[in-house]
C-alpha cells in the first residue's frame, strides 16, 4: 500500500465529490470517493482512511447515521471525520451527536482552499490521536 495519506470523500453530489477529490489529489493525498452512506462505510472498512470527509445530508442514511455506524468498528472509533453540510443551522441535538461521535463540521459552500486545511487538520489531529493513544 502507498504511504500517502489517504482520504476518503463521501458525498451524492458525484460533481462535488470529484472536485474535492481532485484538489485534494493535487496536494498529494491519496483520495477515494463514494455516493452513498454504505458504500462509505464499506470503503471504511476495506481502506481504513485516515480520514473522512462526509456529506451530511443524503439518501437513507445521514452523516449523523453513517458516524453511528462507523464507530461500531473498532478499527474505526478514532479515525477523523469532518461533515459538511449545507444548513447553517443545526440543532443542538445534532451538535452534540456529531461532538459525541467525534466530528468537526464544516457548512457549505467549502472553497478548496478549506478543505485542504481542514483535511490536514484532520490528519493532524489523527496523528496526534496515535501518539497519545500508544
Amino acid at each position: 500500500m502507498s504511504s500517502l495519506e489517504t482520504i476518503l470523500i463521501i458525498d451524492d453530489d458525484v460533481v462535488l465529490a470529484q472536485a474535492f477529490a481532485m484538489a485534494l489529489r493535487r496536494e498529494g493525498f491519496q483520495v477515494w470517493t463514494a455516493h452513498n452512506a454504505d458504500d462509505g462505510l464499506r470503503d471504511a472498512q476495506q481502506i481504513q482512511p485516515d480520514a473522512i470527509i462526509v456529506d451530511f445530508r443524503m439518501p437513507m442514511i445521514n452523516g449523523v447515521g453513517f458516524l453511528y455506524r462507523l464507530r461500531e468498528k473498532e478499527t474505526n472509533r478514532r479515525t477523523p471525520v469532518v461533515v459538511v453540510t449545507g444548513e447553517a443551522s443545526l440543532s443542538d441535538e445534532v451538535h452534540a451527536q456529531l461532538r459525541e461521535l467525534d466530528a468537526d463540521v464544516r457548512i457549505k459552500p467549502v472553497g478548496l482552499h478549506d478543505l485542504i486545511s481542514t483535511t490536514r487538520a484532520l490528519l493532524h489531529r489523527q496523528t496526534h490521536t496515535r501518539v497519545h493513544a500508544s
